[in-house]
Parts: structure tokens; C-alpha cells; sequence
């Protein structure tokens, strides 16, 4: 049976190029696999913003030679937006106006996200984009988190805890693996993803690596209301 006129034009467009916002952290990671599998768009980059006194991506206090690897492995190209500690708003704004504007004028139009739920956030990133004549697409939106946290495991995504919020979970909890028995430890009310900020990730093996990101546990540390585990990359040779 040959298809109707309209299917075979649509098998034919071009994959749409988008870029994916990347924190190294789960969400992201499950966004851009959703984004790999769906034959609509085609990831050419990866992007990263950085803390410049500390080489660390902000909130999730992951060195960048663990992202720059992480990048590697998934085989894709990795651009890092360098920003002060403390930056405005402002200077935020700009920094990633002057990214997307260099994609912008390749024809590049989309960016991923790996928000689950948070209205505000997604608000905000549509009407950011917007003003610079770009779109947010949001994969995982509305996504059952207990679900996709289960999903995510059953996979055999590997994730370790990076960091956490100390006033919700604390420091008992970073370091360790994002497990099934990491959710049964979780307290009541914390959402099983950590998308209102109880926890961040960063993911070190799963589908579409290569070979996975080795790293060692280093020490524990707070930086305001954030404990963190410095995971040390490990040294090759």
C-alpha cells in the first residue's frame, strides 16, 4: 500500500536542528535522549553555563572536565557560557542572548529543556526565548515523576547525587547513587526526581555513552544552603 502524498512529504522534511540546555544532571540527560529518538529534530550541540571561579556548572557544582566528558561520550559537541559568580540577571540574559544569537543566524531556532513542572520556569524560559525569536521544547513535560524516575533506573541510566538542598535533604545524601533504594530513603514530600530542588545529579553512564564517566567521591562541602560532593575526575595513565 503506498502512503497518502502528505505522509511522504512529511518523511522527507529535514530533522530540525535544536540545541540542548545542559546541566550534566538526569532531567537533561532524559530530555535529550527523548529528543535523540524522536526523528523531528536532529541535537547539534550541547550547552553548559559555568561558574568562572569555581569551573563548576552552577547549583550542581560538577566540575567541567566531567561535563566536557560527559559530552564526549554522548558524541556531541559541548559550548560553555562562562559567567561570575553572582551574575545579574542582566548579565545572565546577555551572556546567553550572544550563544543563541550566533545559532540564531545559522537558522537554528529551537532549545531543549528537561523542566518536568514548574510553571514559572518554563514560563520564563518561553518568554526569554521568545524576545530572541527562538522556541523552548520541553520533552519531558508533564511527566509523571515517580514514573520517570522509575523508568529512568529500569533503563540503566547511572546517576550520582551532586548535590542537595541542606534544609530538605542534607549532606547524608550527597554522594550517593540514584538508585531505587536512594527513592525509598527519600523523605515524605520530596519529589522522587528532585525537581523543586531537593537534589541535582550528574549522570555518568546510560544509553548513548560511549563508555561510561569515571569519577571519584571527594569531599563534602556546603556553599550556602547547598551541600555538594566534589566528584573528582579520575586520571587516565
Amino acid at each position: 500500500m503506498s502512503l497518502p502524498s502528505s505522509t511522504k512529504k512529511v518523511s522527507q522534511l529535514p530533522a530540525i536542528p535544536i540545541l540542548m540546555s545542559w546541566s550534566g544532571g538526569k532531567d537533561c540527560y532524559l530530555a535529550l535522549n527523548a529528543l535523540r529518538q524522536d526523528p523531528q529534530y536532529e541535537v547539534v550541540e550541547l550547552v553548559s553555563s559555568v561558574c568562572r571561579e569555581t569551573g563548576c556548572v552552577g547549583i550542581h557544582e560538577v566540575r567541567r572536565e566531567l561535563i566536557r566528558q560527559q559530552a564526549a561520550s554522548l558524541g556531541l559537541p559541548l559550548a560553555e557560557i562562562d559567567l561570575s559568580s553572582g551574575a545579574s540577571n542582566q548579565a545572565y540574559e546577555s551572556a546567553w542572548q550572544g550563544y543563541y544569537s550566533r545559532w540564531l543566524a545559522a537558522g537554528v531556532t529551537r532549545v531543549g529543556f528537561g523542566d518536568l513542572f514548574l510553571e514559572d520556569i518554563r514560563a520564563y524560559r518561553e518568554q526569554f526565548l521568545t524576545r530572541l525569536g527562538l522556541s523552548a521544547i520541553f520533552p519531558l513535560w508533564g511527566r509523571s515523576t515517580s514514573r520517570l524516575a522509575a523508568d529512568a533506573i529500569a533503563s540503566g541510566m547511572r546517576a550520582v547525587l551532586c548535590s542537595c538542598d541542606s534544609q530538605r535533604l542534607g549532606a547524608q545524601f550527597v554522594g550517593r547513587i540514584f538508585d531505587q533504594e536512594l527513592l525509598n530513603d527519600l523523605p515524605a514530600g520530596c519529589d522522587p526526581c528532585g525537581e523543586n530542588g531537593e537534589f541535582h545529579t550528574f549522570v555518568f553512564d546510560g544509553p548513548g555513552f560511549a563508555q561510561p564517566i569515571p569519577w571519584q567521591r571527594g569531599e563534602v562541602c556546603r556553599r550556602g544552603s547547598v551541600d555538594f560532593c566534589d566528584l573528582l575526575p579520575v586520571q587516565h595513565g
